[in-house]
């Protein structure tokens, strides 16, 4: 019998010729050491799967929004975070604050690899088929450095007693500096009915604003718009229009989160008739209001209003624009628009309503 305790295994051969609580006693201690080895084991495993990644800053948005990591450098008016849960993020300064937190989260080995590097030869611009929205945000900010902005579009095909398609793309982008803020807005629209083009518009607008002191500003907006499917009584008459305004007005609220704007302001109207080969000017008084909202849940609310009024004829007219923007994530957003214009002071822009669902990617 020892023997074959002997066969099979040292602990077996320790224990032979042990009585009952002698060879208990000796598999016992055995198993016990065993189980200790297999714990360390185990522990250093699970050291080894999981990094400590420190978090001293906080990233604090104005309407209440927090994203832990850390601050890697500012560039300019743009900070360039390192979150923990989105990757690497640029936010204009004057939208948020950076606090110390002082802490650390341990998270696993899988989401703290590094991003390889691009090989050699190449541009490192990531497919467009295959980035996420936050690698293509950084994409388009080694385009356009600290300038922040929007891609949006909108469409719909619809097929009932007509067959009617409808699109639209928006681009724009911005900048602020301590006194002064740039931005420059471009879009195109289109729609079609029963194969006939009823809408083929090219807008967009500029505008510099330079604050001054005793809360008072000045802007410059010059606008512009190639209609080039407008009919006017059965009659083709495409246009340009380019307006210029030149204003001055006063912060009546201006907070971090609401800033709300009413000034005066000469507007200038120069339209090209490309179908009739004409050109005409007017010289308007106008006045306007302009809010921007920062609500709660990354909610903004912006609107533009202006009034229009001729000393001369005494004729009026004024146009609105309010939208209401829902960002679902740093660069993807979701709006509603409402435009209207009516009586325009240059009689020959077509005057026109809209509601329209935009889509929106942030950068």
């Amino acid at each position: 019998m020892a023997r074959v305790f002997y066969k099979s295994g040292s602990i077996l051969k320790l224990c032979a010729g042990k009585g009952v609580e002698g060879r208990v006693r000796i598999v016992s201690k055995k198993m016990t050491r065993i189980a200790g080895v297999l714990l360390a084991i185990g522990a250093c495993a699970c050291v080894r799967a999981e990094d400590e990644v420190l978090v001293p800053d906080v990233l604090v948005y104005h309407d209440g929004d927090r994203v832990q990591g850390r601050l890697l450098r500012r560039e300019g008016e743009t900070l360039v975070f390192k979150s923990v849960r989105f990757g690497e993020l640029r936010v204009p300064s004057a939208d948020v604050t950076v606090e110390t937190a002082g802490a650390s989260v341990v998270m696993p080995a899988s989401k703290t690899a590094a991003v390889p590097e691009p090989k050699a030869g190449t541009s490192g611009k990531p497919p467009l088929a295959s980035s996420s929205p936050d690698e293509l945000s950084n994409w388009f900010h080694t385009i356009f450095g600290p300038w922040t902005g929007r891609f949006a579009i909108s469409t719909q095909i619809v097929s009932d007693s007509t067959d009617r398609s409808d699109f639209m793309a928006e681009a724009k982008i911005r900048r602020k500096w301590t006194k002064d803020e740039v931005s420059a807005t471009a879009r195109y629209d289109f729609n079609k009915t029963d194969d006939v083009i009823t809408k083929d518009i090219v807008k967009g607008n500029g505008q510099w604003r330079r604050t001054l002191p005793n809360r008072l500003f000045t802007v410059y907006r010059p606008s512009y718009e190639w209609n080039r499917a407008y009919v006017d009584n059965g009659v083709k008459s495409d246009y340009v229009l380019l307006q210029q305004e030149v204003g001055l007005g006063v912060m009546v609220v201006d907070r971090t989160d609401w800033n709300i704007r009413m000034g005066v302001a000469e507007n200038f109207f120069d339209t090209w008739d490309t179908a009739q080969g004409t050109h005409t000017s007017a010289r308007v008084e106008s006045l306007f209001a302009e809010a921007d909202l920062k609500l709660p849940w990354r909610i903004v609310v912006t609107e533009r209003a202006v009034y229009y009024y001729t000393i001369a004829t005494g004729n009026t007219g004024w146009e609105n624009q309010f939208e209401i923007t829902k960002k679902l994530t740093d660069t993807l957003s979701l709006g509603l628009r409402h435009e209207v214009r009516y009586n325009d002071p240059d009689l020959q822009s077509q005057d026109y309503s809209l509601l329209r669902f935009l889509i929106g990617f942030d950068f």
